[in-house]
């Protein structure tokens, strides 16, 4: 199962805007990415993101709405994005476009189905959002559909942790090897895998 909508034409593989070297102190591509956290009211995920979409297109970008809540932070988000842009520059994507490939590999997974739930939802949603590349005007484009606001969705809470730990398969040994708090480092790690996995 694969989203039918294509990626933005001008955003085709190419060396001159995908070099085939992913540099990983730039967010992704070569190119800048910005994440920002929002939130909004959603009563049609289909048309909000059709309408995210079209914003995105008119200029020559994308825009992904991660869900906060089933995310690791902005780390989750660029090393998301990341290795969506490396899967469509090498020719492997599983679906259609760069946003639902992203989200695949936040979720950690291969159904579309499942990467969904890291996307927009019925209801109140906050969210971090990404625009890759960066342009000017973006944000102010958004504005009518999303408040965004200056939220530390960084924190991970008990309730998230339990999240992680039960969606990508993290065990109590895992984190009982490791120094510190790092529940972060492992989901990034589930995240990578998808790409070994494929």
């Amino acid at each position: 199962m694969t989203d039918n909508k294509k990626p933005v034409v001008s955003l085709k593989p190419d060396k001159k805007r995908y070099p085939s070297q992913i540099n990983d102190t730039v967010p992704a591509g070569g190119y800048a990415c910005d994440v920002r956290t929002a939130t909004c009211f959603v009563d049609n995920p289909i048309a909000f993101i059709q309408k995210i979409r079209s914003i995105a297109e008119s200029f020559d970008t994308h825009i992904i709405c991660f869900n906060a809540g089933m995310l690791a932070g902005k780390q989750h988000v660029r090393t998301a994005l990341r290795h969506a842009l490396r899967s469509f520059h090498n020719g492997s994507m599983v679906s259609n476009t760069i946003e639902m490939e992203a989200l695949l590999f936040a979720a950690g997974s291969r159904q579309c189905s499942v990467a969904a739930l890291f996307g927009v939802h019925d209801g109140e949603n906050s969210m971090f959002v990404c625009c890759y590349p960066t342009c000017d005007g973006i944000w102010q484009a958004l504005t009518p559909l999303m408040n965004i606001t200056e939220e530390n969705w960084e924190i991970i809470d008990p309730y998230k942790r339990a999240h992680f730990m039960k969606h990508f398969g993290i065990t109590d040994e895992e984190i009982a090897t490791c120094s510190g708090e790092c529940i972060t480092e492992l989901v990034l790690e589930r995240v990578a895998l998808l790409e070994v996995y494929r």
